[in-house]
């Protein structure tokens, strides 16, 4: 007789559905476990032995052998202790319950308590798919799980608990989803930057339409400290976005124990020694990097020429598709990475170049090559270009508390209002997202506004990608005064925050 339980595997951002078959048969006692396990897998064979025995269960003295199907598809991971251990107790008599409407996820300790797993919400939505009513996870992953409408999901503390309750003897009560709304408290405050006027308007510009910045000043201007309040402004994640960002995060295993749902929109800040497959994601099986761990919020990089080429690279397609597809020869997995991408720079290597007072050691050969290794398409794909100067010292030093990030992001909000009803049925977030198919429908010019664009190209030499992204920026400018239409004066705007890499990538 062959006893079954049923659990749920991981690809990507994709579920599966694990059907775990257990036999015993007589012979000499053996322990195969088959159906393509990696070393986690197998090694699981011992944390079940352990489990059962110091739980106070049988480990049945037969020729057992168990199969993780379908074969074909690689499994990883310790989350198949627990569907392995109900189909051994199943197989020998010392559980008879149906579980053909439940999935097991856990891994298990020497003791039989049931840790923590990866994963949970994208396999639980999987679970739900394909038809099963109950899931068992481990307690701390529970709320993660419990957001799947349609679903009763129990917490297991250990396995004693798990086996009284699927006899009837002592109940789990399901766990509920905590959808606490998401608190900007702990979220550094525009209101503790002196100065910068400007460099905050571009912001709040960026944050409305969801544009890409450079960030370009001398050392100690403010940069990191701009791009570090940037999450205090973006508006509130809706629930789909949610979901998307915590499947994310449980595949990479960093959603906190006992919440349900990352209702705050990430910030990723890597260090600029990151490698390309750390930046995109990568590995024999295909992981999220940070890239996709920042989708629906803010990757900002810090120094940027001293990121290496191919990382710097590796940013382009994705920035443009918004998803990142990763191929291994194990498969193929495709992560969406939605973003905003902040980068801050100083204009040449020792830092002082354009700054009015310190005087730069570099020789103009040297500020060039500086310069040089941030290349013309990934210059092309950062919408707005913002100087940041050195605050003088009256700023500095008055008491004046500048406006805050709850004032400025009710005008963010307002804006992507309008975003919304515009693009309502549509795919389109955000204007950061408008595909070309819709540009000229979404972005109408006035007259004078569409002849000063046609001088800005002819002058600066636009490519058509820099020139979508000026009218992108005109738009959401647009969009913050309330416009049906593009004005000259938010035309003029949006040039000017292209005018950056003109004065320095040329002026050197």
């Amino acid at each position: 007789m062959v006893a079954t339980s049923y659990s749920m595997g991981i690809f990507g951002l994709e579920a599966f559905g694990v059907e775990v078959e257990t036999d015993l048969s007589a012979g000499l006692p053996a322990f195969e476990l088959v159906g393509l396990p990696d070393t986690a897998v197998k090694e699981s064979r011992d944390r079940v032995r352990a489990a059962l025995k110091n739980c106070g269960f049988d480990f049945p003295i037969s020729r057992i052998t168990m199969n993780l199907a379908p074969a074909d598809k690689k499994k990883e991971g310790p989350v198949y202790d627990l569907p392995l251990l109900v189909s051994l107790l199943k197989a020998s008599g010392q559980l008879q319950c149906g579980t053909d409407d439940c999935i097991f996820l856990g891994e298990l300790s020497l003791s039989g308590e049931v840790r923590p797993v990866r994963g949970v919400l994208p396999m639980a939505v999987k679970a739900k798919e394909l038809g099963f009513l109950r899931l068992f996870v481990p307690s701390q992953n529970a709320p993660e799980g419990a957001v799947v409408e349609g679903l009763t999901v129990y917490p297991v503390t250990d396995v004693p608990q798990l086996v009284s309750h699927l006899r009837g003897s002592e109940e789990i009560f399901p766990a509920s989803p905590l959808l606490e709304k998401s608190s900007r408290e702990s979220l550094p405050d525009f209101s503790d930057v002196k100065g910068q006027a400007e460099a905050k308007r571009a912001l709040e510009i960026a944050a409305s339409g969801g544009h890409n910045v450079l960030l370009i000043g001398p050392p100690g201007t403010g940069k990191s400290m701009l791009a570090k309040r940037v999450p205090s402004i973006l508006p509130d994640m809706t629930f789909s976005e949610s979901i998307e960002t915590t499947k994310i995060h449980s595949i990479a295993g960093l959603v906190p124990g006992g919440v349900s749902l990352i209702r705050e929109r990430p910030f990723r800040s890597p260090h600029h020694t990151i490698s390309t497959a750390g930046l995109a994601g990568g590995g024999p099986t295909p992981r999220p990097g940070e890239l996709s761990l920042a989708h629906n919020g803010v990757l900002f990089l810090d120094e940027l020429p001293e990121f290496s080429r191919s990382a710097m690279e590796v940013l382009r397609q994705p920035i443009e598709d918004g998803a990142v597809t990763i191929s291994r020869v194990g498969g193929t997995a495709t992560y969406p990475c939605n973003i905003m991408l902040i980068a801050a720079m100083n204009p040449c290597p020792c830092g002082f170049f354009g700054h009015p007072t310190h005087p730069c050691t570099c020789s103009p050969h040297t500020v060039e090559r500086y310069l040089s290794k941030i290349s013309g398409p990934l210059l092309d794909r950062l919408d707005l270009h913002i100087e940041v100067p050195p605050v003088e010292f009256d700023e500095l030093s008055n008491q004046t508390k500048s406006e805050s990030s709850a004032e400025i992001r009710v005008r963010v909000n307002d804006a992507r209002k309008r975003q919304e009803e515009r693009f309502s049925g549509t795919d389109v977030t955000c204007n950061a997202n408008i595909p070309a198919s819709l540009l000229q429908e979404t972005c109408l010019l006035t007259e004078p506004a569409g002849k000063l664009l046609k001088r800005a190209f002819e002058k600066f030499g636009f490519s058509a990608r820099a020139y979508e992204r000026v009218l992108k920026v005109a738009r959401t400018i647009a969009d913050l005064e309330g416009s049906e239409k593009i004005e000259s004066a938010h035309a003029a705007e949006a040039v000017q925050y292209r005018s950056l890499d003109r004065k320095y990538w040329q002026g050197v």
